[in-house]
C-alpha cells in the first residue's frame, strides 16, 4: 500500500502549467487581432503620414494591399505552420511566431519612408508580420488542446477565441484613439508586448504535443500557395474598378487568376491523396464533428467577415456625419459606437466555451447562428439613419450570437482530432475562417457597390446640378465609380471633396460648403446604399441559417484523445474515421493500427499506435473486451 502511494505521490501532473499557456496563449492571440483590425480606423493617418492620397488613381492598390495582406499571407500559410508544429513542435513554432512578429511590428514603427516607396515598405513589412502572426495562428489551439484536459477545453479554448474576435474589434478603437496623435504609434503599441511575450512563451512553454516524425510536403506546399495566393488576390483586385466598371470582377486577369488558383487548388487535393505524408489531411473529414465543425466556421466566417466594413462604412459615411461627426473624426467614433459588437464577444465566448465542456457543443454553436441570422434579419428593418439604442441592441445580440457559437465550435473540432495531428487540423481550420473573411469583404463591398450602381448616378447628377454644378461636370462625377466615393468614407475623406476636386473652386462659398458638408452626401447616398447593404444581410442571414445546419449534424459530444484519456461520442457516425487510416474501431473496440501515420505519430515509447474509441454508455460487455485486449497489449 505504502509502495502504491509513493507511486501516486511522485506522478506528473500531465496538464500542470495550462493556465499560464492559456494566459500565454491569449495574449498571443490579442497581440496579432489587434495588429489585424487596428489598421482599419488608423490608415487615414498612416497615408497622410506617408504623405500619399490612397484615393489617387493608381494609389487604390496600396490601400487595398496595406488593409488585407496580412490577412491573405495568413490564411495561406496557417496549415504549413501547423503541419510544421505537429514535426518539430508546436510550442517551438509558437516562439518563432511571437519573435518574427515582434522584429516586423519594430520595423513597421521605424517606417521613415514617404510616398510610394514608403507605402511598399509598409506592405512588405505588413506581410512578413503577418507571417509571424500565422505561425501564432497556427499553434495556438494546438497547444491549448494539449495543455488542457477534455472536460475544460471548452473553457481555455474559449477564452482564447474571445481574444481572437474580441480584440479585432478592440483595435479599431485603439487605431482610432492612436492615430491621430501619431501613427507610428499604431504599429509601436504592440512591440512591448510582443518582446515580452516572445521571452514568456521561451522560458515557460512547455512541449507536451505529440511529435510526428514525417516529411515537409514540398509539392502540396508549393500547390497550396500559389492557388490560395492567386485566388486571394484575384477577390482582392476585384474590387477595384476596372474599365467602365464599378468593380474589376470583368478584369480578364482577375478572372483568370480565380480560376487559375481554383485549377492548382484542384492538382494540390490530387497531390494529396498520393503523397505519403500530406500537408492537408483530407483523412481528417471523415471525423463528423471535424467536417462539420469547420464547414460552419467557414460560413459563419462569411457572414462575419465583411461585416466590419459594411458597419464603418455606414457609420462613417452616412450616422455619424448627421449627427454632428465631422468626416475627419468618424474613424475612431466608428470604432467606440460598435463596441457593443464586442462586448457580446466578450460576454458569451467563454460562457459558452465552459458550458460545452459539459453539454457538448452542438447546442450553443447551433443556437449562436440561429441567433446570428436572426439577428442579421432584424438589421435589415432599421433605417439608414437610425436611432442608436436600437443599432447598439442588434450589435450586441450579433455579438453574443458569434460568442455563443465560436468558442463551443471550435472547441469541438479541436476535441475530434488526434493528438499528433492537432496543428494540421488547427491550420486547415484557420486557413478556412482566414479565406473565407477575405472572399467575404470581397461579396460584401460587391453587393455594396452594386447597390450604389444602381442608384447613385442618377441621385447624385441631380443633386450635383440643383447646387449649381454645370451639367458637364456633373454628369462626368456622376459617372465614376462609386468605388471612389466608398472608399473615401471608409477612410474619414470628405466623399464629395474628393469626388468634384477642382471643381469646387468654381461655385459658391453657400453652393461648396453645402455640397461637402454633413448631410448632402449622407442623404444622397443612403437609398442605394441601403439597398446594397441588405442584399449583404441577407446573404449573412443565408450563410448563417446553413452554418446551423451544418453545426447541428456535427452529432453528440465527442472527445478524440490518445489511449485510456479518450472519451465518446454520442453519436455513432462522429467516430466515422476508417481504422485503417486512423485506427478507431466503430463498434468501441480497440483496434491496432500500422499505417504510416500512426507508427511514426509519437516521440519514442509512446503508445500512440494504439488508440480507443469507446461509446459512452455502451455496453458492459463492450467495455469488458476492451480491457481484456488492453491487458494483453500490455
Amino acid at each position: 500500500m505504502s509502495g502504491q502511494a509513493e507511486s501516486v505521490a511522485v506522478e506528473p501532473d500531465p496538464y500542470k502549467g495550462k493556465w499560464l499557456t492559456l494566459s500565454n496563449t491569449t495574449l498571443g492571440m490579442l497581440m496579432v487581432v489587434i495588429n489585424q483590425s487596428i489598421i482599419l480606423i488608423a490608415l487615414p493617418d498612416i497615408f497622410r503620414g506617408i504623405r500619399l492620397n490612397p484615393l489617387t488613381p493608381g494609389n487604390s492598390s496600396y490601400f487595398l494591399w496595406l488593409l488585407m495582406g496580412f490577412t491573405v499571407v495568413t490564411a495561406v500559410l496557417v496549415v504549413s505552420f501547423g503541419r510544421l508544429g505537429d514535426m518539430f513542435g508546436r510550442v517551438k513554432m509558437y516562439n518563432l511566431g511571437f519573435a518574427v512578429f515582434s522584429v516586423f511590428s519594430i520595423l513597421l514603427a521605424v517606417t521613415w519612408m514617404h510616398g510610394t516607396a514608403g507605402a511598399l515598405w509598409l506592405i512588405v513589412m505588413r506581410v512578413f508580420q503577418g507571417v509571424g502572426g500565422a505561425l501564432l495562428f497556427a499553434n495556438s489551439s494546438a497547444i491549448l488542446t494539449d495543455a488542457f484536459p477534455p472536460h475544460q477545453r471548452g473553457l481555455a479554448l474559449g477564452v482564447n477565441q474571445v481574444a481572437a474576435i474580441g480584440g479585432s474589434f478592440l483595435g479599431l478603437v485603439l487605431g482610432g484613439l492612436l492615430g491621430p496623435v501619431e501613427w507610428h504609434l499604431v504599429f509601436l503599441v504592440s512591440v512591448p508586448f510582443g518582446v515580452f511575450g516572445t521571452f514568456w512563451a521561451y522560458f515557460k512553454l512547455v512541449e507536451k504535443g505529440v511529435r510526428t516524425a514525417s516529411h515537409i510536403d514540398w509539392w502540396g506546399n508549393l500547390t497550396f500557395a500559389v492557388g490560395l495566393i492567386a485566388v486571394l488576390v484575384g477577390i482582392t483586385y476585384g474590387i477595384e474598378p476596372y474599365g467602365g466598371h464599378s468593380m474589376g470582377w470583368t478584369n480578364p486577369w482577375v478572372i483568370g487568376a480565380i480560376a487559375g488558383g481554383v485549377v492548382v487548388l484542384g492538382i494540390f487535393g490530387y497531390i494529396e491523396t498520393k503523397v505519403a505524408n500530406p500537408m492537408f489531411r483530407l483523412p481528417l473529414f471523415r471525423i463528423r464533428a471535424f467536417a462539420a465543425g469547420n464547414v460552419a466556421s467557414l460560413l459563419a466566417a462569411l457572414g462575419r467577415g465583411g461585416l466590419m466594413f459594411i458597419l464603418i462604412i455606414w457609420l462613417q459615411g452616412i450616422w455619424l456625419p448627421q449627427h454632428g461627426y465631422s468626416f475627419a473624426n468618424t474613424p475612431l467614433w466608428a470604432g467606440i459606437y460598435m463596441l457593443p459588437l464586442t462586448a457580446g464577444f466578450l460576454i458569451a465566448g467563454p460562457i459558452s466555451g465552459y458550458l460545452s465542456d459539459h453539454f457538448g457543443a452542438r447546442p450553443f454553436a447551433t443556437g449562436g447562428m440561429i441567433a446570428a441570422a436572426a439577428s442579421f434579419g432584424l438589421l435589415e428593418l432599421l433605417p439608414a439613419n437610425f436611432t442608436y439604442i436600437w443599432f447598439a441592441l442588434l450589435l450586441l445580440v450579433n455579438g453574443l450570437a458569434m460568442g455563443l457559437f465560436a468558442s463551443p465550435n471550435r472547441a469541438g473540432i479541436m476535441n475530434s482530432l488526434p493528438p499528433n495531428q492537432r496543428g494540421a487540423g488547427s491550420g486547415m481550420t484557420a486557413t478556412f475562417q482566414n479565406s473565407a473573411m477575405v472572399l467575404s469583404i470581397g461579396i460584401f463591398f460587391t453587393l455594396i457597390i452594386t447597390g450604389l450602381a444602381s442608384g447613385l448616378p442618377g441621385s447624385l447628377y441631380h443633386g450635383l446640378v440643383a447646387q449649381g454644378v454645370p451639367a458637364a461636370a456633373a454628369t462626368k462625377v456622376s459617372h465614376l465609380p462609386p468605388t471612389g466615393a466608398l472608399f473615401a468614407a471608409f477612410l474619414g475623406y470628405n466623399p464629395m471633396a474628393q469626388l468634384l476636386g477642382p471643381a469646387l473652386g468654381h461655385l459658391s462659398h453657400a453652393h461648396a460648403a453645402y455640397l461637402t458638408g454633413r448631410s448632402f452626401f449622407p442623404k444622397l447616398v443612403s437609398r442605394p446604399f441601403m439597398n446594397g447593404l441588405r442584399e449583404a444581410f441577407d446573404f449573412a442571414l443565408a450563410a448563417c441559417a446553413v452554418a446551423a445546419v451544418a453545426s447541428w449534424l456535427r452529432g453528440g459530444k465527442y472527445h478524440y484523445v490518445e489511449g485510456d484519456e479518450l472519451k465518446a461520442t454520442d453519436d455513432r457516425s462522429s467516430a466515422a474515421i476508417t481504422a485503417v487510416e486512423l485506427g478507431v474501431g466503430l463498434d468501441g473496440d480497440l483496434v491496432r493500427t500500422n499505417g504510416a501515420d500512426h507508427s511514426d505519430g509519437a516521440l519514442a515509447g509512446s503508445p500512440a499506435t494504439t488508440l480507443r474509441s469507446e461509446k459512452l454508455g455502451g455496453s458492459a460487455a463492450g467495455r469488458r473486451r476492451g480491457r481484456q485486449r488492453d491487458r494483453s497489449a500490455s
